[in-house]
This record gives structure tokens, sequence and C-alpha cells, in this order.
């Protein structure tokens, strides 16, 4: 129903036009009685093949909500409806900032695939932490996922990123630091040793003085050789990270259909989607060997079909997300994969 009906209208209007538009249609469904009852009878899949333990926190399902569609926390509660077991909000920044100009999301349907250049558009984390204390909460595992506001320059992004942890530290189940987003000018510099290794102590220092233990990951980019992924690695034990997220969106725009004349009115920004599944799978695959399968994995970008979902969890991924597959085909994605999980493993 939604490839056949939702997703026509939808897509014709702008892909941020078509997001506000849902986000708006949220806040009323909340508040129809029943409303999200219909929708867990129709796409919730709950079975004990499902569930997973990972840092002592209980995931319902390994299939989750990648950050980046619900950055304010206005509708987790109706994701979980629509079947995801966990769900990541953010990217959160300390002080509410508008991102970048639009346009600045785009589809390329003849790949299956989206551009953003969305620059950490969001409320603030004191804001974002303020949703997230609301009573349709229920118990949800929620991640949080932090970064720095486009305006600080990155000698000071390390007091950025532990405001941001601070404000949602009672909130979320864990951390993930977004050091790799493409669309905030300079940001991936922050993933050499020094810049993340400022980030993390901050982190790590206000942790230990918390009576509640939150993972901290770390999310990579796709763009990384394999020699800048082990440097990645190495930070993670150095710092005694809880696990790594593999992988954001790339700068890269090899082997797509799109005209180039379209790609070159779209301009900068982080391709996700199609294109990027050999490439997130890989990497998977490569820290898990590299981690002899001891490294907590969620596994991220181009999943977009249930052999997509099985191929990632078969390369080492603890856990997955999605995010552009959900927007091509719905929450029967996430139904699809759920019972493909229940029979494989």
């Amino acid at each position: 129903m939604y490839r056949s009906i939702f997703r026509p209208i939808l897509f014709r209007f702008s892909p941020e036009t078509a997001h506000n538009i849902i986000f708006s249609n949220i806040k009323i469904w909340r508040h129809i009685p029943g409303f999200q009852a219909i929708l867990s009878s129709l796409f919730k899949v709950r079975n004990p093949k499902l569930e997973r333990t990972l840092w002592g926190i209980k995931f319902p399902t390994p299939v989750g909500l990648a950050a980046g569609l619900d950055k304010n926390a206005t509708g987790y509660d109706v994701f979980d409806a629509m079947g995801f077991g966990f769900i990541e909000v953010g990217t959160a920044t300390p002080k509410a900032q508008p991102g970048n100009p639009k346009p600045r999301l785009f589809r390329l349907v003849k790949d299956n695939a989206i551009i953003n250049r969305m620059g950490f558009n969001n409320i603030g984390a004191d804001a974002i932490a303020k949703n997230l204390q609301k009573s349709y909460r229920k118990g949800l595992v929620i991640g949080g996922n932090i970064g720095k506001n486009t305006a600080t320059t990155n000698e000071n992004a390390a007091e950025d990123y532990e405001k941001s942890f601070a404000a949602l530290y009672d909130h979320v189940d864990y951390f993930v630091v977004n050091v790799s987003c493409p669309n905030i000018a300079n940001l991936t510099k922050l993933q050499n040793s020094d810049s993340l290794g400022d980030i993390v102590n901050r982190l790590v220092d206000y942790r230990k003085k918390q009576k509640v233990y939150r993972p901290i990951l770390l999310k990579i980019s796709p763009d990384l050789s394999f020699e800048q992924i082990d440097d990645s690695l190495n930070i993670i034990n150095q710092f005694s990270l809880d696990g790594i997220v593999a992988v954001n969106t790339t700068t890269g725009r090899d082997g797509l259909s799109e005209r180039q004349d379209k790609l070159d009115v779209i301009g900068n920004g982080g391709l996700s989607g199609k294109p990027l599944t050999s490439r997130s799978i890989e990497v998977v695959r490569y820290i898990s060997m590299k981690t002899n399968g001891q490294m907590p994995i969620i596994g991220v970008g181009g999943i977009m079909t249930v052999d997509d979902a099985l191929n990632m969890l078969r390369a080492g991924a603890y856990l997955i997300q999605v995010y552009t597959g959900f927007i091509y085909s719905g929450p029967q994605l996430v139904k699809d994969i759920h019972k493909a999980i229940i029979k494989e493993f």
C-alpha cells in the first residue's frame, strides 16, 4: 500500500516538504486513540528470535531507524509502532540551528538513493531532551547522535559534543559520536586521533561521574581507506569506546544512473541508498574480520531490501539501521526483514 499509494503521493512533493508533511501528521496520529495500536498490528513483529542484548541493553529487534529522520525526537513512538526495534535521534547540537540553505535534500529515484546536505538542522539538545521526557516514550530503546554546531570551530568542538552529551545523557540509551557527516565544513577532520581524542576524553570523563553507564559509539565514513578504518579501530580501542556505526553517507558519485547535468545542479551532499550497499557491507565485513567478530557493529548504509539486511548481518553487524530504504519502501520493509531474520537466524 505504501509503495502503490502513499509513496507516489509523497514523491510529488519535494523531499523536505514530504518529510514535513509526514511529521506534521505524526503530531496528529499520536493523539488519535488506537492509531498506534493499528500500526503495531500491521507492522510490528516481536519474537524472541529477534531479541538482541548489547551493553546490557535489550533490543526487541536488531532493526533500527538511523539518525537523521527523527532529528528532534518528535516521532519515535510512531516509528516504534511501525516496527523498528530502536530509534536513533539527532544529530543533536548544543544550540538550535537551521542547517544549510534550501534546497538541501534530493531524490535520485533511478538509483534508489538520496543526496542530502541538511547540515545538522535541529532544535538543540536541550529541546530534544524535553521531547524524550514525554510520557509516550514507554521505555523504547533510543540512541542519541551528537555533533557540533556549524559555527563552532574544530578547536572548540569537544565542548559542543560534551554539552549535547550532558543534555541527552538521562534520556537516551546509547550515544553515537558523529564526526563523519560530509555536510558540515571540516567536520570529517575531527576523525583524526588528536581531535577525536579530545572529544572522547571529555565524554568518558563525564560518563565516569554518572550513576548509569551509557555506551559511546563512533560513526565512520564510507570514504575512509582500510588504513584509515584501522586508525579508527585503534582510537576506539585506545579510548575504550563501546562500538562502531558503519557507515555514514558518501561524497562519492560513482556508478549513478542519473544524468550528470542533474548531479551538477544538485552539487555537494552525502549520498545514501542503493549505491552505498556494497561499500557499507564491505566495511562492516572488514571491521568484523579485523576485530575477530568482537567489535559491536551497527551496520547502516544502503539497506534497501531484505537481502541487503541479511547480508549486513552475515557480514558481522550486531544491529542494523534503515533510513533511505524506509523512504522508498515504507514500514513493510522493516516487517519483511524481521520475518526473514526469524527464518534464517
